[in-house]
């Protein structure tokens, strides 16, 4: 098997997660123990190497805490990635850690399930749980 040569792909390893997004927006989470599942099936970026469209959808499945993951901001955000270069593997975690960061969920699943693209099909998924201390 040959291996890909170092930094090779070094240049675009961390395209697109230190690029200013608009901010995601909560709101007070009014219950306890209930689970929120929101489906996003129109997600676009930019592969940062071919500058081709990658399409996908993205689920965003987590329990609240203090607070609830507003949508219309959770929109405007998703869409800000149209123009975006990044690979799945950062935009998949990219929107994990702006969610915890912002929501500070008790557990937080994000899947990201991208259209094939020169015959390869593609699922990230990535798991926050919150830790007691």
């Amino acid at each position: 098997m040959k291996k890909t040569k170092s930094g090779k792909y070094k240049k675009y390893e961390t395209a697109g997660l230190d690029v200013k997004l608009p901010e995601l927006e909560c709101f007070e989470n009014q219950f306890p123990s209930y689970t929120i599942t929101i489906i996003i099936p129109e997600y676009t970026s930019l592969c940062p190497k071919t500058g081709q469209p990658d399409f996908g959808i993205i689920t965003i499945e987590y329990e609240p805490d203090k607070l609830v993951l507003e949508l219309k901001s959770l929109k405007t955000y998703i869409q800000s990635y149209r123009n975006l270069g990044i690979f799945y593997e950062n935009a998949v975690n990219r929107i994990k850690k702006d969610i915890v960061r912002t929501c500070k969920p008790k557990w937080l699943k994000i899947k990201g399930d991208f259209n094939p693209r020169g015959g390869i099909k593609s699922i990230i998924e990535s798991t926050y749980t919150k830790t007691t201390s």
